[in-house]
């Protein structure tokens, strides 16, 4: 039997779950179990979980589904444990060092006490110092083992689940496991303490909880604040069939109605049945008020009397009084010039066009990437929807025809992003733009992040400064309802780079459907109009943005290039898009494509990808086509960028670290040998999970037509897909 049991609920943090297994298994006490609970096989947090449990036996996954909810996850995992103790922690939490081994010397001090509440850390997400709200509580307490009714004020419901390590034969013999759906740990924390016989404390930092910057999700308004009074008078009503002493009510009254007080003074929480909420809470704290309980001073002791006397009406207008004070005014949108800033204002109070979706791509650069993709789909699945491309006045003559469009900072461009229902970027519309109430905004992203992004890039000095304000950064992400992903690995990392409250959507980027759906035909059409002279082999070049330069630098001398593989190929040159208004370089054996306004096009008419670091990669692996990294940099790039992954470790096909070494690849033609080709298959099982060819019609259904999510096609498996042939494959047959 381990010495410890460690359950840790992973529905939601798959970006940061790996932090808290990491922190578990790097302890230097290894007597433990450790129990991810996953709400479904094929979540994102199960993906992850996987690859812990093939390496470490340690590692015992168990399924809980979602609508078990946080409770229903922490008692599966604890029907599964074995371990002599156990201990809960949210899977974006960790474990500081040597944590397991502190637990385990004072358990042998003290022996094997019923709870052992230790200290933990509640540290911001972004800035600030950590704090220790347990510190006070614990301190104090006596050296050794004891009963609770030594230390009142030690009532279990001001400390969270995950502040202590539980016997786990107690909880088995009491027959406690955590109550209700929400404000679970102050249920189960207040049972945990009126069962407990010995207790014990450790007064040193055991686990660093990690402040979601969204927030609590208990904080949230709905109607589930409601079972803050359900687990309120399930505690209270087991305490007074315990016959709880008076000396030991109070300060559990006490705590249990500074959270429901803290609920009602704030109206945000409860949108509807506040009324409601305040009578029933009245009613428990006539019930259950101890004896000569004497209410604490100041506003808060006013607002014990009034709830015990049942004064709505008073405690609505205290709180109203004390919300006067903080309440600020509005921010009114500041679009340039005092005509369109009034303009805006006027439109944001007419009603919201129920039909309207506007789009926009790259800033405004053109018809492009997956909102021009869903634009298409869109015209198709919803016709009675209008639909307006917001577009730069120097992009104008590239929007196709009979598309409908808006020069950004025009006044129809205001007009139309003040009564838009649906808004479809895959940037970020202008600061100024306000998230109106009943609005859809969709992130649609415009690429699989290798590279570190939002939230990611604070700590890289050189991306930091080029990036701005991080504060409007996440005042943008905050406007998202949904996000868009093409695979599990973005999936986890946007949740870290850009956390807010929108939902997930793994439908596949709309841009990549072509590779699925494209011709013979519309390959043969797309080279002839790139001039890609027929029987010649098109390699693209396409290399990223350096932060750390300015202007495009081609790290490869590309007419050198040509001579040293032949005669039998040409070289499309696709610049990041930063540098589409760099002047054409003509024709010859190398065709520049930057300008083109399809990268999906001039992925189509490559017989092969030359790139280093840029998302093309990710996007060009679904034709299965020959993939090369020319890594001249890498240690450079990865040192000033930031990177998820070790791209040489994980390559989508060879690799190449000089001019020379690129060329060789292509003359003896390992670029696309079965050593190639294995390591695409395995790039391709990782980075293409969702790109099936129907992410544009899933994201048409979900987001635009309020189709449910169980009626959305599913993902075609990988392995029955057939991308676009590629024309060297032509040739050929």
């Amino acid at each position: 039997m381990p010495r410890f049991s460690i359950v840790v609920p992973s529905h939601g943090v798959a970006g940061r779950l790996s932090q808290a297994l990491d922190s578990v298994l790097a302890q230097s006490f290894g007597d433990f179990e450790l129990i991810p609970v996953c709400d479904a096989p094929d979540s994102p947090a199960a993906d992850v979980v996987a690859g812990y449990a093939e390496r470490d036996s340690r590692v015992t996954p168990v399924h809980s589904p979602p609508s078990a909810g946080l409770a229903g996850a922490r008692n599966t995992g604890l029907r599964s444990a074995v371990g002599g103790h156990v201990l809960f922690l949210d899977g974006d939490d960790v474990l500081v060092p040597g944590a397991l081994a502190a637990l385990d010397a004072r358990l042998g001090e003290v022996g094997d006490v019923d709870v052992l509440y230790f200290e933990h850390e509640r540290t911001p997400w972004w800035e600030g110092e950590p704090v220790n709200p347990a510190a006070p509580l614990l301190a104090g307490t006596p050296d050794g083992a004891f009963s609770p009714g030594r230390v009142p004020r030690l009532t279990g419901v001001a400390l969270p689940a995950w502040s202590a390590a539980y016997r786990r034969a107690f909880l088995t013999e009491q027959g406690i496991a955590f109550p209700g759906d929400h404000f679970t740990d102050t249920g189960f924390g207040g049972l945990v303490t009126l069962r407990a016989e010995r207790v014990a404390t450790l007064r040193a930092v055991v686990v660093r909880h990690l402040l979601r910057r969204q927030g609590n999700r208990l904080n949230l308004p709905g109607g589930h604040h409601a079972e803050l009074l359900d687990q309120t008078e399930l505690v209270l009503t087991r305490a007074v069939e315990q016959g709880l002493p008076a000396d030991r009510l109070e300060p559990l009254f006490e705590q249990l109605f500074a959270a429901v007080l803290k609920t009602a003074a704030r109206p945000r929480r409860l949108p509807a049945g506040r009324r409601a909420f305040f009578r029933r809470a009245s009613t428990l704290y006539r019930r259950h008020r101890p004896a000569d309980y004497q209410p604490p001073g100041g506003s808060l002791g006013v607002q014990h009397r009034l709830l015990a006397s049942g004064s709505y009406a008073a405690f609505r207008t205290l709180r109203a009084a004390n919300r006067r004070a903080v309440r600020a005014a509005a921010l009114l949108p500041r679009p340039t010039g005092l005509r369109t800033r009034l303009r805006y204002a006027v439109g944001l109070r007419l009603p919201l066009d129920e039909n309207l979706v506007v789009y926009c791509a790259y800033w405004g650069r053109g018809y492009a990437c997956n909102p021009a993709a869903i634009h298409a789909k869109a015209r198709e699945l919803a016709p009675h929807l209008r639909s307006v491309f917001l577009v730069e006045p120097g992009a104008v003559d590239a929007v196709p025809p009979g598309v409908e469009y808006a020069v950004i900072g025009s006044r129809k461009y205001w007009q139309v992003l003040a009564r838009a229902k649906y808004l479809v970027n895959n940037a970020n519309f202008a600061d100024a733009v306000v998230k109106r109430p009943g609005s859809v905004h969709l992130q649609t992203q415009h690429g699989t992040p290798l590279k570190k992004m939002g939230a990611d890039q604070a700590t890289y000095p050189v991306v930091a400064a080029a990036t701005g304000s991080f504060a409007k950064l996440l005042a943008r992400v905050d406007r998202w309802d949904y996000n868009l992903t093409s695979n599990r690995h973005s999936t986890e990392m946007w949740e870290r780079a850009f956390p807010g409250a929108h939902e997930t959507l793994e439908y596949g980027y709309p841009r990549n459907d072509v590779y699925c759906t494209a011709s013979a035909e519309d390959v043969a059409r797309v080279r002839k109009e790139l001039g890609i002279p027929d029987g010649k082999k098109a390699l693209l070049y396409a290399p990223t943005h350096r932060d750390y330069a300015t202007g495009f630098e081609s790290g490869l001398d590309l007419a050198e290039f040509c001579e040293a593989i032949g005669d039998d190929h040409v070289v499309l040159l696709r610049a990041h898009y930063f540098y589409d208004q760099g002047a054409s370089r003509g024709g010859g054996r190398i065709i520049d494509v930057t300008g083109h306004r399809s990268s999906e096009d001039v992925c189509l008419a490559a017989d092969a990808l030359i790139t280093d670091y840029s998302s093309i990669m990710f996007d060009y692996a679904n034709l299965d086509r020959p993939i090369v990294v020319y890594a001249d940099d890498w240690e450079v790039y990865r040192e000033i960028r930031g990177v998820y992954f070790d791209l040489m470790r994980f390559p989508p096909g060879r690799v190449a670290r000089t001019p020379e070494e690129l060329a060789a690849v292509f003359r003896d033609g390992t670029y696309a040998d079965e050593s190639a080709t294995a390591l695409r298959a395995a790039f391709r099982e990782r980075f293409c999970q969702f790109d099936d060819g129907r992410a544009a019609e899933r994201v048409v259904r979900r987001v635009l037509l309020g189709e449910p999510p169980e009626s959305i096609p599913p993902v075609i498996p990988l392995a029955e897909r057939v991308p676009a042939p590629a024309a060297a494959t032509l040739v050929r047959s």
